[in-house]
């Protein structure tokens, strides 16, 4: 088994977090994405869609999608109960993670996409009025956010999910895409100074 990872990427660093989480550890490959090392003909033969991060199982099967990953894995060692138990918690934690994919994490993904230099040549064209059209419901989205994190400490409900791992992601993924969280949103700094402290946070 390996997993082609990407880096500091969103989304091959969500997956990198679950493992933390959960404990795990597998040999893993980078794929640089500064070379452009996903879109060779030899990571296309593993992922056809040039993205990471991707699983390669022993037995030759591919795995991607970071979600996809993390579930997984879940279904390998279901302690900690990453996704929930229960129909409701089950169901509160799909809402909240994607929720955070729509709203957050994607939109903030435009706004960098399609206004960082670094970017012009793995996104083209840029277009950068879909940046600017993208940065008032990312705000709109963690305001929202920041009133729902008021009485209670993680986003889906009283544990650790990976709705928290998709959100720290996107939030720290402001950063690059030059977006800040606003000084009012108290709650939401709580929340993602008490996320970022585990230690899961820097895998």
């Amino acid at each position: 088994m390996k997993l082609y990872d990407g880096g500091r990427a969103p989304n091959p660093r969500r997956t990198r977090i679950f493992l933390a989480e959960k404990g795990i550890t597998l040999p893993m490959e980078q794929v640089d994405l500064g070379a452009m090392a996903q879109k060779s003909p030899a990571y296309a033969a593993i992922n056809p869609l040039k993205r990471v991060p991707a699983l390669v199982l022993d037995d030759g099967t591919v795995i991607t999608e970071s979600i996809a990953i993390c579930r997984y894995f879940e279904a390998l060692k279901p302690d900690p109960p990453l996704f929930g138990r229960g129909a409701v918690e089950l169901a509160r934690i799909e809402m909240w993670n994607r929720r955070l994919e729509l709203h957050l994490l994607f939109p903030v993904s435009h706004v960098f996409r399609n206004s960082h230099p670094a970017m012009k040549e793995m996104e083209v064209p840029q277009v950068p009025a879909w940046a600017e059209a993208n940065k008032p419901r990312i705000l709109e989205f963690i305001a929202l956010l920041d009133s729902e994190l008021g009485d209670r400490s993680f986003i889906a409900g009283d544990a650790f999910t990976v709705a928290d791992i998709t959100g720290l992601v996107a939030v720290d993924f402001m950063k690059p895409a030059k977006l800040a969280v606003p000084d009012g949103l108290k709650n939401l700094k709580r929340w993602h100074a008490d996320i970022a402290g585990r230690p899961s946070a820097s895998a």
